[in-house]
């Protein structure tokens, strides 16, 4: 009894599921063998119709308990592959004339990778439009910044949304470009020299003109002109580098989400009837967030695993790379597609708690004004070092007396009975004066959020019906 990919059952949505099936795979094959005898036949090899007629009836027709039979006996899939297809046609041998086996795997593996890649694009730009949605529906709420995780200065909410959509959105434009530059391995033969083809059709054109109407079957513009008999696997550790890329933006929103959550700040959603715990009935843990670094980190071992294979292609190439391809590269678009579905899912369905997000601020806000009060010092005369250890000094003071004491912070009232302020004229009132606008401690966080908006605005264009796409329900 075989086990089932957890990847592909629990996380994977059926338009991924349905390129990697075994039967999905099979199918491309097929399609990819007929486009070859079209092409062939086109191009004035003899190949009467009615046997393409026949191996085109029979596309569907997949006996798959033979296929494995003779797999075991012959130790070959392709070949196994060719008899069972040849076996459903009951038409004359004709698929797979001047082509070696990895003309037909890498070719149809190279258009998996891409179409499913293709979905992944889509999905991200949908990921990409939930977090502006939400970085223009927050820009209002102002937020304690934190650097090293400790309070730093005032932000917006909206801000830091927008700043997880500018990263997802430079390595979405990065994709869609390699996406775009990807190119096929082509029909090559058995070294790379197209000389079975060649030696088919007598003339080099014709095979060249052959492989451009494969390619285009298969959704390609670009051919390598010069590869071997396997395609460079630098190209599948491209791919994943970029997958693991774009997780790695939504593993930053994951992770904020979590500790954002922890003080109370936001919450994922927890709907009626979740459990948080089966041991702490209160717990409402952020599940979803977790699960985005589950799979980010997923998708970064599998880019690490192919970084192994590239570069290790024997001379004109080998297959001790196979049983490595066929896990990581299906399972990194696997965890890719669940990754986005639950960051879609966490972004729908999340909320924030505005009264505990004030009173954070409001408890921090003296301490966060600090560059100010620096700054107002400097204005006033004050040396900036000289500033900036009477400063400090009142601020850690404060800081560990709340801390120990639980005690209100005074730091504005020590401040200005510090005698470098009050030398300087620097007053209680002044620099509560400094405290009363939370808003103009943010700078510049709200154009920010509108020049990221707005430079994502072309690509969500061009992909609208992707952006408007809407997570199903996970478990």
């Amino acid at each position: 009894m075989s086990n089932i990919n957890v990847l592909s059952q629990r996380y994977a949505g059926p338009e991924i599921n349905g390129i990697f099936s075994e039967t999905g795979r099979i199918l491309a094959e097929r399609d990819l063998w007929i486009a070859v005898m079209r092409a062939q036949k086109e191009l004035g090899i003899t190949i009467p119709a009615d046997v393409i007629e026949g191996y085109e009836a029979a596309r569907d027709h997949i006996d798959l308990d033979f296929m494995k039979q003779r797999e075991i006996e012959t130790k070959h899939d392709v070949k196994a592959k060719i008899e069972g297809f040849v076996k459903a046609s009951g038409k004359d041998e004709h698929i797979h004339k001047g082509m070696t086996s990895r003309d037909l795997t890498d070719n149809v593996e190279q258009m998996q990778f891409k179409k499913a890649s293709r979905i992944i694009l889509g999905r991200y730009v949908s990921v990409l439009r939930h977090m502006l949605d939400r970085a223009l529906e927050y820009q209002g709420i102002v937020l304690t910044a934190r650097t090293h995780h400790q309070p730093a200065q005032p932000t917006l909410l909206g801000r830091r949304f927008s700043m997880w959509a500018e990263e997802l959105l430079t390595h979405i434009l990065n994709f869609e470009s390699f996406l775009n530059a990807y190119p096929l391995r082509g029909i090559k033969g058995p070294v790379g020299t197209q000389f079975d083809m060649l030696t088919l059709f007598g003339d080099p054109d014709k095979v060249l003109v052959l492989e451009k109407m494969v390619a285009e079957s298969l959704g390609f513009e670009r051919v390598l002109h010069s590869t071997g008999q396997v395609y460079p696997r630098s190209l599948d550790y491209a791919l994943l580098t970029q997958l693991a890329l774009m997780g790695s933006a939504c593993e930053n929103f994951a992770k904020g989400m979590r500790l954002m959550s922890g003080y109370e700040l936001v919450t994922e959603g927890f709907k009626e009837g979740q459990v948080g715990s089966s041991a702490m009935p209160h717990k409402m843990n952020t599940r979803s967030a977790e699960r985005i670094c589950g799979f980010s980190t997923l998708v970064k071992m599998y880019a690490d695993g192919a970084s192994r294979l590239a570069g290790d292609q024997w001379e004109e190439g080998d297959v001790s790379c196979s049983v490595v391809r066929r896990i990581i590269v299906p399972d990194a678009l696997y965890a890719s597609d669940g990754l986005c579905e639950t960051t879609l899912t966490v972004l729908k369905n999340m909320g924030t708690y505005p009264v505990i997000i004030d009173k954070e601020v409001d408890r921090y806000l003296p301490f966060l004004a600090s560059t100010e009060i620096l700054m107002t010092a400097v204005k006033a005369g004050v040396g900036r070092e000289t500033a900036h250890d009477a400063i400090k000094h009142h601020a850690v003071a404060e800081a560990m007396a709340m801390r120990q004491k639980g005690a209100a912070p005074q730091l504005s009232e020590k401040l200005a009975n510090d005698p470098v302020f009050k030398a300087a004229g620097i007053t209680e009132a002044r620099i509560n004066g400094i405290l009363e606008d939370k808003k103009h401690f943010v700078g510049n966080a709200g154009q920010q959020i509108e020049q990221v908006a707005a430079k994502a605005s072309p690509l969500l264009e061009r992909y609208a019906k992707d952006a408007q796409y809407e997570p199903g329900d996970i478990l």
